[in-house]
């Protein structure tokens, strides 16, 4: 079972170089984990103002990959809509950053 977490975004910006339209993400997965950066192709549902400040879970133990120079660290989680569209998956109330869902 892979190792996914709880995290807060504290950025969220553009990604043009991406091939399909995506944000880079920089999360605080708290103290043991510290800060990661991911990519995420969630722009239909989501804008950067709505993306900062919001807990996430995310797989941290994939290993990086790259993507348009950018090296997303962390895979986050999301469902899709019936349009195909993304819903990330985030917990109802606030937990601590680096929270480990069991």
């Amino acid at each position: 079972m892979n190792d996914i977490r709880a995290g807060t975004i504290l950025v969220a910006e553009a990604f043009p170089e991406a091939r399909r339209p995506a944000y880079k993400l920089t999360i605080d997965f708290g103290t043991e984990i510290g800060i990661k950066r991911s990519s995420a192709q969630i722009t239909e549902r989501y804008t950067p103002g709505q993306l900062r400040g919001m807990q996430v879970l995310a797989v941290i133990d994939l290993g990086p990959k790259t993507i348009a120079r950018f090296t997303s660290e962390v895979l986050v989680l999301g469902l899709p809509d019936d349009r195909g569209n993304v819903v990330l998956l985030r917990p109802d109330a606030p937990v601590s950053n680096g929270a480990k869902v069991y």
